[in-house]
């Protein structure tokens, strides 16, 4: 039995508190509790007692340090929730091997949807929720929060305030917080708690003495009792006592750890290193052999220990107890601690509890043996995906302990590169690879190449993501030296879809498309002929967007069908989705929508991963954007209403062609201003981001949605911010894909630039480009209408206001005979024979 995921155990003399159990209650009906107060107030103890008696289906967490993983505390959520409901979670098997934090914006929905099955009321319960504080699991939380089933409940007991926003949850009456005037005990609680928990009898005045002493404090009253119980005089004691709770807790511990026999506050001290603790435990680290019967007196004793299960087999301290203990063991200089550390690393090694084993050592200096244990346990690292824990334990670590081990040192910087630290990353690549050149002799030949080629790759995608493709090409070169077959790594990932984007469409991560096709042509060169090279699957990717976007079609097809029919690409299943997407677009550019359509079913049928329904959820967002291309609106109207998107969900990077999609939707369906208010977050996103190519596909959207709308105007300076990014690099497709209604604005955009009643920023010659390209012939000349002078701009402004000839030339000070003439040039030219029609052309033009 895990300990962690039991409701801890709970003292059969424990004081009946109906108001809070009634407050409490009140959680079920809300989607979020927060039990919040400082070490002593009993919110364990609370919540223990409610969630025995309630009638609802709890699912319990008991948090610790090592559990600031985010694939660990998922998954202990998950655990907990299959422990009442077996069948819960078969669509969430994946979530336990995630490559990285970044996957919840994938994950997040899977576990709702799960949620959304479940009949009747679940409580999910979180304890000491303080130890949690990687953002990540923040951020998940709060996402889930937000769309939770309304018969799903979360209790969050911690010693401070959440770190994730509850402002919407407030507003929305779906957040009940519980504060430490909820939790201590009123009069009446006090004297039952004294007498029936603490067995010390006092007078009604006595009691209400203490407790105005210790403001209600259960800790504080449970300390008291103790030291009354050895006092001769109770209410002199009791008069003693002084100050807020938090200042007599020491003084108070102290006076019951003073009384102690010696080898009660030995064993006390020496297990205060533990998390959680048993009989063999203890023995192992204090060396007394009563250790069980220790344990058990502690709790007679009510020395602040708690029961973690109801055969008391596995204990903890109170946190109280283990904070003063900390502060003892301080006092009394370290080589004590260091030495029961040590113990217990070595008892959790004899275990096979490895983590706490790296723990403990850690903490006992041994750096070596730590270094040891996290080498011969790497595997199983790998496969649990223990990031963050990998990541604090290197970093509590001199470096020198684990220089010289260059499967730590990899399989660090692979952690690096998933978690988006990719400057981080190449620094400690770059540093690894320069110390294992000077150790050439320390290892065979073979093994030394293969070393230093893995640095090299992880050095080449690092500077590769970071947009310096000169130095990947560098770092490429060597790899080519060291491993001409390539790194083991390039199989990174298989035929998962998780995590960061981390090579997909270099196009997104470069700004100048000219320096990106030297570099994809030359290593498509270089590792297109190797039959077992999975790698150049990125390239071939990136080159054939590049020449889908540049509207090279012919090309884009030849390059396709290269890497489509490579084996070693099939596998890869983050690039193997990409090239059949890229396959659709281009079908349906080159006039065959049918084809288009039957590449992303063939896709969907294929689809064999433990990520499946990410992938699927992917590729029908896909088709309904190619559904919008072909005109079939209803079919892109159901996958929205089923596609589990809203347009208030937070947007992200992993979720991007999703989001885009269902912006596309809503602005064709009517729903502009939240299809409009979607696109202005992805496009800040983008920004922060520096995403070029992304940011010009939504100002485009936005540009066409605008459109739709009636809102020209709008729609043309957003269409003019587009072609100004996207000239330089010869943007293309992104425009053209749009239809007719890109025609349109195109053509308007056009005749703007031509008269020059605004000065747009893109050229003339790029917009005939792009209209020529739409139309799939050259161009028909357009009007050229002669550019207005200001007095006959001012004249025509007069005229659209109903002004009479003789009222303008008053108003501008010339005769009628001037505002005559000036009249005639205007129709001439705009080529209109009448006032109404000269309006109408001025209007078009964007003049008026």
């Amino acid at each position: 039995m895990n300990v962690k995921l039991h409701v801890p155990h709970i003292r059969r003399t424990l004081v009946t508190r109906p108001n809070l159990m009634r407050k409490l209650n009140e959680g079920l009906e809300v989607k979020l509790t927060l039990v919040s107060a400082q070490a002593g107030y009993g919110k364990t103890t609370a919540l223990s007692e409610w969630a025995k008696q309630s009638s609802a289906r709890v699912a319990w967490v008991s948090l610790g340090k090592l559990d600031n993983d985010w694939i660990q505390f998922w998954s202990y959520v998950m655990t907990s929730i299959q422990q009442g409901i077996p069948s819960f979670g078969e669509s969430l098997k994946y979530l336990h091997e995630q490559e990285s934090p970044a996957a919840y914006e994938s994950a997040i929905p899977v576990l709702l949807n799960e949620l959304g099955s479940v009949t009747g009321e679940l409580v999910i319960v979180l304890d000491d929720f303080h130890y949690i504080e990687l953002a990540a699991i923040h951020h998940s939380l709060e996402h889930l929060l937000e769309h939770l089933p309304s018969n799903i409940h979360f209790y969050i007991a911690s010693r401070t305030d959440l770190a994730i926003p509850t402002a919407r949850l407030l507003a929305k009456g779906e957040f009940l917080h519980l504060d430490m005037r909820d939790l201590r005990f009123e009069l009446d609680e006090g004297i039952v708690f004294l007498r029936d928990s603490c067995g010390l009898s006092l007078t009604r005045d006595q009691a209400a003495e203490l407790l105005r002493h210790t403001e209600g404090w259960v800790s504080g009253l449970q300390l008291a009792a103790i030291n009354l119980k050895r006092s001769g005089n109770i209410a002199e004691s009791i008069r003693q006592f002084s100050g807020k709770q938090n200042h007599i807790s020491d003084y108070l511990l102290e006076e019951v750890f003073g009384h102690q026999p010696a080898s009660v506050k030995e064993f006390l001290l020496d297990t205060s290193i533990l998390s959680q603790m048993n009989a063999a435990l203890c023995t192992a680290v204090t060396g007394q052999k009563n250790s069980q019967e220790q344990l058990e007196r502690l709790e007679r004793l009510n020395l602040f220990i708690v029961p973690l299960d109801d055969g008391r087999n596995w204990y903890r301290y109170h946190h109280l107890l283990s904070d003063f203990l900390h502060q003892i063991g301080s006092k009394q200089g370290p080589d004590r601690w260091v030495q029961a550390h040590i113990r217990a690393a070595k008892w959790f090694e004899s275990e096979g509890l490895y983590e706490d084993a790296v723990e403990h050592y850690i903490s006992g200096g041994l750096a070596a043996d730590a270094v040891r244990m996290i080498e011969s346990n790497l595997l199983v690292l790998r496969k649990q995906k223990k990031s963050s824990v990998l990541v604090r334990w290197l970093s509590s670590l001199p470096e020198e302990s684990y220089a010289e081990k260059p499967s730590i040192e990899i399989f660090y910087i692979t952690v690096l590169v998933i978690e988006g630290d990719w400057s981080k990353a190449y620094q400690r690549a770059e540093r690894a690879g320069i110390r294992y050149a000077a150790m050439r002799d320390q290892w065979s030949e073979a093994d030394w190449k293969r070393v230093m080629g893995d640095l090299s790759y992880f050095c080449g995608i690092t500077a590769y993501l970071q947009q310096d493709l000169p130095r990947t090409s560098y770092y490429f070169e060597q790899l080519n030296e060291y491993l001409p077959e390539g790194s083991g790594y390039q199989t990174w990932g298989g035929n998962r879809y998780q995590g960061h984007d981390l090579f997909q469409d270099l196009l997104s991560l470069n700004n100048d498309l000219n320096v990106v096709e030297q570099f994809l042509v030359k290593w498509i060169k270089a590792w297109g002929h190797k039959e077992n090279f999975p790698f150049v699957g990125y390239q071939y990717e990136s080159y054939c967007l590049l020449l889908y976007e540049w509207n090279r079609l012919d090309e884009a097809e030849v390059y396709l069908n290269q890497a489509m029919k490579r084996k070693d690409l099939k596998s890869i299943m983050r690039i193997w989705v990409q090239l059949n997407f890229t396959y659709s677009w281009l079908l349906q550019a080159m006039g065959r929508p049918e084809q288009a359509a039957e590449v992303l079913v063939l896709l969907k049928l294929s689809v064999d991963s433990p990520d499946y329904d990410v992938i699927v959820r992917k590729i029908e967002a896909e088709q309904a954007q190619l559904c919008l291309r072909q005109g079939l609106l209803q079919e892109a109207l159901d996958w929205m209403a089923r596609c589990g998107l809203s347009p208030e969900d937070e947007v992200s990077l992993p979720l991007l062609a999703e989001q885009l999609t269902l912006a596309r939707v809503l602005g064709v369906s009517g729903n502009v201003e939240a299809a409009l208010e979607l696109l202005n977050r992805i496009y800040y996103l983008l920004g922060v981001h520096n995403r070029l190519r992304d940011r010009i596909k939504v100002l485009i959207v936005q540009s066409v949605v605008y459109q739709l709308a009636g809102r020209k105007t709008e729609a043309l300076d957003k269409l003019g911010v587009a072609l100004q990014l996207a000239e330089p690099g010869g943007y293309v497709r992104s425009f053209i894909d749009e239809g007719p209604v890109m025609a349109e604005l195109l053509s308007s955009y056009m005749r703007l630039h031509e008269y020059g009643g605004r000065i747009p920023p893109a050229s003339l010659a790029y917009v005939r480009r792009l209209l020529q390209i739409q139309n799939n012939s050259p161009e028909e000349e357009p009007k050229v209408y002669e550019a207005l002078t200001e007095q006959e701009t001012k004249i025509l402004r007069l005229m659209s206001d109903g002004l009479k000839n003789k009222e303008m030339a008053d108003q501008l000070n010339i005769t009628i005979e001037t505002v005559k003439f000036h009249i005639k040039n205007i129709y001439r030219k705009l080529d209109a024979h009448n006032r109404v029609q000269v309006l109408q052309r001025a209007k078009q033009l964007m003049i008026l």
